[in-house]
């Protein structure tokens, strides 16, 4: 294993590996930096604008995915009660909400101390992010946009149907 200017072991930069997925599944990027990928990511309800940040100091890929809501005023103390209830749902990453900027984020990191990232865990880091996105935006939207409370909106997209009509 070669070892980089800091002295971090690794045979790949895990951005390398997220670069790999991106072009899989033909979502379009940028990499502005070594170190940084940004792409989106059509879901079923809307866009996510997703970006990967390796930080070699912390030996960490993080991942922040999100989306925009315009979220009026009067409905903020109920987006930041949803976002309690949803992260106590959450076995992985959690939700923050970016009031100056209107965004609504799933933030996770991958730690790996000393050993390699696997496309396998890039993968997973993804797939956990989008899969939280899609679970979760129609509760957001609830609020935001039906003025729902934050415990009617949760249990309303959480009600999941199973079999065939």
């Amino acid at each position: 294993m070669a070892l980089n200017e800091t002295g971090y072991g690794r045979d790949r930069n895990p951005i390398d590996l997220i670069e790999e997925i991106a072009h899989r599944n033909d979502w379009s990027f940028d990499r502005p930096g070594d170190d940084e990928l940004t792409m989106v990511v059509a879901g079923t309800w809307t866009d996510y604008h997703v970006s990967l940040n390796w930080r070699d100091d912390l030996e960490t890929l993080h991942v922040a995915c999100a989306f925009e809501f315009k979220v009026p005023d009067v409905r903020k103390n109920e987006i930041y009660r949803l976002l309690g209830q949803i992260n106590e749902q959450l076995w992985l990453g959690h939700f923050d909400f970016w009031s100056q900027e209107g965004l609504i984020m799933y933030r996770h990191g991958l730690m790996l101390n000393g050993s390699v990232a696997t496309i396998a865990q890039c993968d997973a880091l993804l797939k956990a992010a989008l899969e939280a996105c899609e679970r979760y935006y129609q509760a957001f939207q609830y609020v935001v946009w039906a003025g729902k409370p934050s415990r009617e909106a949760l249990v309303s997209s959480m009600f999941e149907t199973e079999g065939q009509a």
